[in-house]
C-alpha cells in the first residue's frame, strides 16, 4: 500500500513526503523525534499501523526538516519553521482540513499548528503529549551532550528502548530496527539540536489557544501528563488506550478505532473566533522634539520614508500590517522568530535614516473580528514596547519558549510590571547573537 515519494518546497529546502489511500477524510501524522519514510515501512509494525491509518483515511506522511529523507536546511529549524513545513506539505497535497495526529516530540509543533491556523485544523490526537519545559540547567545539557556523544550506537539505542519501550526491548530484531532507525533518521549534531530545543520550549501559552476538537491518547503510566495537557486545551477528551510504553503509538491496536470514533463524532468545524499569533508594536523613539526640530514638511517627508521601509520589512517576513498610528506600527506575524527577524531589519533600516525605535513582541491568543485582531494579547504587545529602550526589540517569555532552536539570543531584562495587566513579567531583549 506504499505510495511513491514527493518533495515539496518551503524557502529552498525539500521536505519529503507521501500520501496514502483515498478516503475522503485527510490525515496527517506527525512523528515523534525521528522517521524516515523509507525505512519505516520496511518495519512490519509500521506498515501494519499506516496501513490501518490508510483504510479510514487519506494518510499523509513526511519527514520534519533534517530529518530522514528531508534536507536539512543548515541550521536546525524552530518549532515554528517545521510548522510551516507541514503547512507546505498540507498545500501540496491539497488538504484544506485536515485530521492532525502527532506522537510524544511532535505534539508541540502539532499544537502550534492547530492553534495558529484554527481553519485548517480539522481535529487534533495528541499522543502522550508534554507541554512544559524542561529548562537548561546543568544536569539536562550534560543529558544532552552525552546524547550527542552516544547517538547511533548500539549501546545507546538500547539504553533508550529499555527506558521507553521495555515490551520490546527483549525483542532482537527491534532493538536492531530501533537502532537502525535512529541512525536514519537523524544524525549526532540534529539529535542533539531537536532534543535542545525540546527541552527548552514551554506550551503554556499555546495549549489555551487551541480551539480544534482535541483528543489526547496515553497509556496507564503517562496519565498524569496527558491529564494535564488535556486540562489546558479547551475541551479536549482524553482517552486511555492499551498498553504501558512510552513509545511506539503502534502498539496499542486501539488508537485508530479511537481516533475514527472521535472524528466522526466532531461537530461541523465554526469559523474561528480566535487565532494564536504573534503581535509587533513598533514605536519611534523621541519623535515628538525630532518632529519639532524638523518642520512639519521635513517630517512628514521622513515618517514616509520610515513608513516605506517598515512596510517593505514586513511583507519579507510575513508581517501583516493591522494599524499604524502616527509613527508606530501594530502588525501580526504567523510565527515569533519570523517577527523577531522582521524587528531586526526593521531597525537597521530606521538607524539609516538617521532614527530610532523600539520595538514590541507577544505571543498569545487574538480575538478575530473581520479584519481586525483584539484581546488581552494586544495589549500586552503593546505595553512590552512601550518598555523597550531605543534600538530595543523586547520580548515576552513566551517568545522565547516558542524560538528555541532558532539561533536567536536573548538578553534577561528582568521583572516588569505591565499596565493594565496585573502580575510581573520577565521580559527580554532579542540580540544577533
Amino acid at each position: 500500500m506504499t505510495a511513491d515519494i514527493q518533495y515539496v518546497r518551503n524557502g529552498g529546502v525539500a521536505i519529503a513526503y507521501q500520501v496514502v489511500g483515498d478516503a475522503d477524510v485527510d490525515l496527517v501524522y506527525v512523528s515523534d523525534y525521528v522517521s524516515n519514510l523509507v525505512y519505516d515501512w520496511e518495519y512490519p509494525r509500521w506498515r501494519d499501523f499506516y496501513e490501518r491509518l490508510a483504510r479510514s483515511f487519506r494518510l499523509i506522511l513526511f519527514d520534519k526538516r533534517g530529518i530522514g529523507i528531508s534536507d536539512h536546511g543548515g541550521q536546525f529549524a524552530s518549532l515554528e519553521t517545521r510548522m510551516e513545513d507541514l503547512r507546505a506539505v498540507l498545500d501540496a497535497v491539497g488538504s484544506s482540513s485536515t485530521v492532525v495526529l502527532a506522537a510524544q516530540e511532535g505534539c508541540g509543533m502539532a499544537s502550534l499548528f492547530a492553534a495558529s491556523y484554527p481553519e485548517r485544523a480539522r481535529s487534533l490526537v495528541l499522543f502522550h503529549p508534554e507541554w512544559q519545559a524542561e529548562g537548561s540547567d546543568e544536569e539536562t545539557l550534560a543529558e544532552l551532550r552525552e546524547l550527542r556523544e552516544r547517538w547511533g550506537t548500539r549501546e545507546f539505542s538500547d539504553s533508550l528502548l529499555e527506558a521507553g519501550c521495555p515490551t520490546l526491548a527483549a525483542n532482537e530484531d527491534h532493538r536492531r530496527w530501533f537502532a537502525n532507525s535512529l541512525r536514519v533518521g537523524a544524525s549526532p549534531e540534529v539529535a542533539y539540536a531537536l532534543n535542545r530545543a525540546f527541552s527548552e520550549t514551554d506550551l503554556g501559552e499555546v495549549l489555551p489557544a487551541v480551539r480544534v476538537p482535541t483528543l489526547v491518547l496515553y497509556r496507564e503510566p503517562f496519565e498524569s501528563k496527558s491529564l494535564e495537557v488535556a486540562s489546558r486545551i479547551r475541551g479536549a477528551r482524553a482517552m486511555r488506550i492499551s498498553g504501558n510504553d512510552y513509545f511506539d503509538i503502534f502498539l496499542s491496536p486501539d488508537v485508530v478505532d479511537e481516533i475514527e470514533r472521535f472524528v466522526a463524532g466532531e461537530e461541523a468545524p465554526a469559523v474561528p473566533d480566535s487565532v494564536l499569533a504573534t503581535v509587533m508594536f513598533t514605536d519611534i523613539v523621541g519623535s515628538t522634539e525630532r518632529a519639532a526640530a524638523l518642520g512639519d514638511r521635513a517630517w512628514r517627508d521622513l515618517l514616509a520614508q520610515h513608513h516605506a521601509l517598515v512596510r517593505r520589512e514586513l511583507g519579507r517576513y510575513r508581517g501583516k500590517e493591522r494599524d499604524t498610528a502616527g509613527d508606530g506600527f501594530f502588525a501580526t506575524f504567523d510565527g515569533p522568530a519570523r517577527a523577531i527577524r522582521a524587528a531586526q531589519a526593521i531597525v537597521g533600516s530606521v538607524n539609516d535614516l538617521g532614527l530610532e525605535t523600539r520595538i514590541g513582541i507577544h505571543v498569545g491568543e487574538c480575538e478575530l473580528h473581520e479584519d481586525k485582531v483584539a484581546g488581552l494579547a494586544v495589549n500586552f504587545g503593546a505595553r512590552v514596547a512601550a518598555n523597550a529602550a531605543a534600538n530595543e526589540i523586547l520580548v515576552s517569555q513566551t517568545v522565547c519558549d516558542l524560538v528555541a532552536g532558532s539561533g536567536i539570543a536573548f538578553d534577561a531584562r528582568g521583572s516588569h510590571e505591565l499596565k493594565g495587566i496585573p502580575g510581573t513579567w520577565q521580559l527580554f531583549a532579542a540580540n544577533d547573537g
